[in-house]
């Protein structure tokens, strides 16, 4: 009996193609990233900062670069490494946005201009060693291939078109976050304390996602979306094992975007990571989040949307008024932000329970203007300080309209948009995923969804009251400005006017991509 040869031989194994041209965006942002650990570990230290921020800053302009070439050509639709990326309209969208987005949190992380702090420092009460630690940020030139590795996880966890691929993404983007939480100096308890929180959970999550990934694998013998999706369009046996798939998938997803009952992370770490960070996370993290989450439900699990719209519809309701309700309570202004995220995140979410082209163009829209609005909110933040660092608490924030009239505009320009006050990006937005979500059949969701933005509105306008409708303490807060913090804040000011006046360039450009529908 002739043996079997349990080994096929080396011609029958197709030799692996790689579209590198497709894939550049995110080889130009990891590539900076191990340049810059290569830096970290031979470039002196008065180097280090000189040669990682140009290099950062130039990875992702050249990243940004590179995505609007792979948008305007021909071909809409490509799949790149053996079927492992998907390259389509939705995913260059977010791609694109999540760059912008990191260039504007960079100018956050970025800002070292210790001279220039030192000089508005010594305006502020406290001894002198309290106004130096308080004008030093994040010093730690480490942070930058930290961010780039982030980064660079985030542009591959949407365009994922298998989930093995889409959980080394997740854990790609989410293990430098876990480090980046924990950087702060002012407070380094509470930061500390907030990355081991945020890792413990995500790696909960995480756990709960490969679980999924694998009852998914037992259903349809691939960890492909497309064959999971044929799979399931065939009505074959195994509903257990794709029900229990989906529900556990849905967890680890649910809990980057921090909705309820999976927010638990968001309100802690949102405080105790350094502001710039917190900025990246609340901008970029939810919409490459938001990104995968339309993948795997517009691509995957298309045709079972009878199956988990209404558990959809339950997450969104909760979690939309859970974060309005919770967020009226707080007195911390990076917490209440916290809280206003899980809110939008619920208003993203009916985008997400529209399943059509007008719900993902909607979203798509919905992200961009959102992130702008959240980068330009927490730079205004890291600028009002007093001699213990930031002055966080709300109480603190009292009588800012009389000290520094500018900053408190912008704050409460910011706090409008966040609220949907019409002419801001904030009111497109929702008026792009509430209309799709009423042409989709889900005109109740819609009507809790606009409830949960008037009582949003309530603890927006309390912070505007408490700005310029209060006495300034004698020992109150200053402002301290540096220049690349005004440009963060400059940038986040104009995309939201230019989104909120004249939105229909972006909302063209949303449609086109959504009209590339996901590769199958």
């Amino acid at each position: 009996m002739s043996p079997v040869h349990l080994v096929a031989a080396p011609g029958d194994i197709p030799a692996p193609h790689i579209e590198y041209g497709q894939l550049a965006p995110m080889l130009i942002v990891f590539g900076a990233a191990i340049v810059g650990v290569l830096v970290e570990a031979f470039a002196g230290r008065e180097w280090r900062y000189r040669l990682q921020v140009p290099l950062a800053f130039a990875a992702l302009l050249g990243a940004f670069v590179w995505t609007i070439v792979l948008a305007w050509r021909d071909e809409p639709f490509h799949v790149a490494a053996m079927g492992a990326i998907g390259v389509d309209g939705p995913t260059l969208f977010l791609q694109g946005t999540i760059l912008v987005l990191a260039l504007a949190s960079l100018l956050l992380i970025s800002e070292r201009n210790t001279a220039h702090f030192a000089a508005q420092a010594s305006a502020l009460p406290g001894t002198e060693a309290e106004q130096q630690s308080m004008s030093a940020g994040i010093t730690q030139t480490e942070v930058f291939p930290l961010m780039m590795f982030a980064v660079g996880g985030m542009l591959m966890f949407p365009a994922s078109n298998d989930l093995l691929t889409m959980f080394v993404a997740l854990e790609v983007m989410s293990l430098p976050l876990y480090l980046l939480c924990g950087l702060a100096r002012r407070r380094r308890l509470l930061s500390q304390e907030a990355a081991v929180k945020y890792f413990l959970l995500g790696a909960f999550s995480s756990a709960f996602f490969l679980y999924g990934a694998a009852l998914l694998y037992g259903f349809a013998g691939s960890v492909r979306l497309s064959d999971i999706a044929a799979k399931a369009g065939q009505g074959a046996g195994g509903e257990t094992l794709l029900l229990a798939g989906i529900a556990l998938l849905t967890v680890g997803l649910l809990f980057k975007l921090g909705a309820v009952p999976f927010h638990m992370w968001k309100p802690d770490v949102y405080q105790g990571a350094p502001t710039p960070i917190t900025a990246l996370m609340a901008s970029c993290t939810l919409v490459s989040a938001f990104g995968a989450m339309l993948r795997v439900y517009y691509v995957g699990f298309e045709t079972l949307r009878w199956d988990w719209r209404p558990a959809m519809w339950a997450v969104a309701i909760i979690t939309m008024v859970a974060g309005a309700v919770t967020a009226i309570t707080q007195t911390d202004i990076k917490r209440m932000l916290a809280y206003s995220s899980i809110a939008h995140a619920g208003f993203l979410l009916t985008g997400v329970v529209a399943t059509s082209r007008q719900g993902l163009s909607g979203t798509l829209f919905y992200l961009a203007a959102y992130g702008f609005t959240t980068i330009g909110a927490f730079a205004v933040i890291t600028m009002v300080r007093d001699a213990g660092g930031e002055a966080a608490h709300l109480s603190r924030w009292a009588g800012l309209g009389k000290r520094s009239p500018v900053v408190a505009g912008v704050f409460a320009f910011f706090l409008l948009a966040m609220a949907g006050i019409p002419l801001t990006s904030g009111f497109t937005g929702k008026f792009a995923v509430f209309s799709a979500a009423v042409e989709g059949g889900a005109t109740p969701l819609v009507v809790v969804g606009v409830i949960a933005s008037a009582i949003a509105a309530f603890f927006y306008v309390r912070v505007i009251v408490v700005m310029f409708f209060s006495d300034p303490d004698a020992d109150g807060p200053t402002v301290v400005v540096g220049p690349t913090t005004a440009a963060a804040v400059a940038l986040g000011v104009t995309v939201t006017v230019v989104l909120g006046v004249l939105p229909q360039p972006m909302l063209d450009l949303a449609g086109d991509a959504a009209a590339q529908m996901f590769v199958r």
